[in-house]
């Protein structure tokens, strides 16, 4: 028998073969049982023969329309979903409701423009959530041409109204982070920003950050700029120094911030991650946390709950965040427009009074 080129063959070329019906073929491979034994030895062994190794699994999942599977997108590096304390907390929420549902996280790279669409458009899922698409009009774009349920999370709150989102009240969450250390007695207060535009690491002023790319860092500045207002301190007097949001740039701020005479009794940080690296650098530098300066953080991840001393932060609804997002990527509540959850105040260790 003459073998054709593996890449070639089809089940109908088996069947013709065989000389059996495409159907008997198919049952062969999809439903053994119903074909007599003698039948199906020689149609497998034919295909052997050809060099056919059976239908396309994703063929047959994508025909079928569901594959139990969510897909999950960052314009961020892969290694994002492993080493960020946030991506990292998310990650863990939902792949406990799959586990819980049986279905499987695929993760889509959306790094390379080049590959972008291929990706996006080759993913056995059932639909998307999108990570981070602060600027990234582009993955949603193609996504969307996926025509597959999806849920854009951590996105900007200019995005277009008909993008499916949820997140997080960052106004109202920074005001109540500053609220409390102001409530503590705090006065002298100073911003650790996360990422605003390019990641200029050092003091910026008030237009900068009103102009800031990101848009979540820039609800969090007012966010503290509104608590600080209803307490009567003027936010130019409340310095701001952006970090690349690592532990270098975040040191190298903090020593900016305390080079002068006027130094802070308590520090605004807007994530948790650069809350944790600027008390690592307080303690080295010979100061306590919170007798010396207090510190709040932003996002509740699961380290800050065990670093020494234990976080004070405003902890996001993550559990919940993820439920919703599953749900709708598997075909069930889907999200109209955005939904906009509340964090909450988790007081613990890094704040208190600010000494006499």
């Amino acid at each position: 028998m003459t073998r054709q080129g593996e890449t070639s063959i089809k089940l109908k070329d088996v069947a013709k073969a065989a000389g059996v019906s495409q159907g008997t073929a198919s049952n062969v491979f999809s439903k053994p049982e119903v074909v007599r034994d003698e039948v199906r030895e020689h149609v497998l062994a034919v295909a052997k023969e050809l060099g056919y190794a059976g239908p396309s699994v994703t063929g047959r999942l994508l025909r079928q329309g569901k594959v139990n599977a969510v897909g999950v997108a960052a314009i961020e590096p892969l290694r994002y979903f492993f080493e960020d304390p946030w991506a990292r907390h998310l990650m863990t929420e939902i792949s406990e409701i799959c586990d819980a549902r049986g279905a499987g996280v695929a993760l889509v790279s959306a790094r390379s423009d080049e590959r972008l669409d291929w990706n996006v458009q080759s993913a056995l899922v059932d639909g998307f959530i999108l990570l981070c698409v602060e600027g990234g009009e582009r993955l949603v774009e193609i996504t969307r041409q996926r025509q597959l349920p999806f849920v854009a999370l951590a996105i900007g709150a200019a995005a277009a109204r008909d993008i499916p989102a949820i997140g997080v009240d960052n106004i109202t969450g920074a005001r109540v982070a500053a609220e409390h250390v102001i409530g503590l007695g705090h006065r002298r207060l100073a911003i650790l920003s996360a990422m605003l535009s390019h990641g200029h690491a050092g003091r910026v002023d008030v237009d900068y950050v009103e102009s800031a790319t990101y848009s979540s860092s820039r609800d969090r500045a007012r966010g503290y700029w509104q608590a600080m207002e209803a307490a009567g301190i003027d936010r130019a007097d409340v310095p701001v120094f952006e970090t690349r949001e690592d532990e270098a740039s975040t040191h190298e701020v903090m020593a900016e911030m305390f080079a002068g005479t006027e130094q802070p009794t308590a520090i605004l940080a807007m994530s948790d991650k650069i809350a944790m690296f600027a008390v690592d650098w307080l303690f080295r530098s010979g100061r306590t946390v919170p007798d010396d300066v207090s510190v709040i953080g932003f996002d509740g991840v699961p380290e800050s709950a065990v670093a020494t001393p234990r976080l004070t932060t405003m902890e996001q609804p993550m559990k919940e965040i993820a439920r919703r997002a599953v749900e709708a990527t598997l075909g069930g509540v889907q999200v109209e427009g955005k939904q906009v959850l509340q964090a909450r105040l988790v007081v613990r260790e890094t704040t208190t009074p600010p000494k006499a």
